[in-house]
């Protein structure tokens, strides 16, 4: 699978765009040799299990420029790194509390000469700051990941949609979000159609999260 995947769902790309998702690959290969943050079943399927599995994201809230988003327990740079090449005018920030994954974010971001991402290797309740939108892909439960990210999000939406948590799960959700009544799932069969994302789904959580 090569990048073309993202090409055929993503079709207004710049060229800087497309060299830079084309350059994922190669970056990824080598930096996974040193430091193994992808699994190695799914190096050679990089884009479709990761790059666009995190740009399911997009499918839902388009990002304005200048917002902030804060993507928690991004690993290997997902879905933070493809969020960011497609949306270049955003500031997103990457945080991490295992300094080897942080070290391969840096280096990929580098590569790409990404401006608008800064990496932190901390603990999300540990850094400063608030932010419009907190992406992240199945680091915990629900209700673990809401109170980690507790008072993170900026109370003022600039976007249409209210500020809030954009969460990439897959399964059934039912148990996990029982307490969250107004927490919406979008499937992403219905944007991809690979059978990858046959049970994926983006969760978004807005800001008061009412019981």
């Amino acid at each position: 699978m090569t990048s073309e995947i993202v090409f055929k769902y993503f079709t207004k790309l710049t060229e800087v765009q497309k060299q830079q998702f084309l350059q994922l690959d190669a970056l990824y290969q080598d930096w996974n040799q040193k430091i193994n943050v992808v699994s190695r079943k799914d190096i050679d399927e990089l884009y479709i299990r990761h790059v666009l599995h995190s740009l399911g994201i997009a499918k839902i809230q388009k990002f304005n420029e200048g917002a902030a988003i804060l993507d928690v327990g991004t690993g290997g740079g997902f879905p933070g790194i493809p969020l960011a090449i497609l949306f270049p005018e955003t500031k997103f920030t990457l945080v991490d509390a295992i300094g080897k994954k942080i070290k391969v974010v840096q280096e990929v971001i580098d590569g790409l000469q990404l401006a608008n991402i800064t990496a932190h290797h901390s603990r999300v309740e540990d850094l400063p700051g608030q932010f419009d939108f907190i992406v992240s892909r199945a680091v915990a439960a629900m209700p673990t990941f809401v109170h980690w990210t507790k008072g993170k999000i900026k109370k003022d939406s600039t976007h249409e949609r209210k500020n809030g948590i954009l969460y990439l799960k897959g399964g059934d959700l039912t148990d996990e979000l029982k307490a969250y009544r107004n927490a919406q799932i979008f499937d992403l069969p219905e944007y991809f159609e690979e059978d990858f994302f046959e049970t994926k789904k983006v969760v978004y959580l807005p800001l008061k999260f009412k019981g």
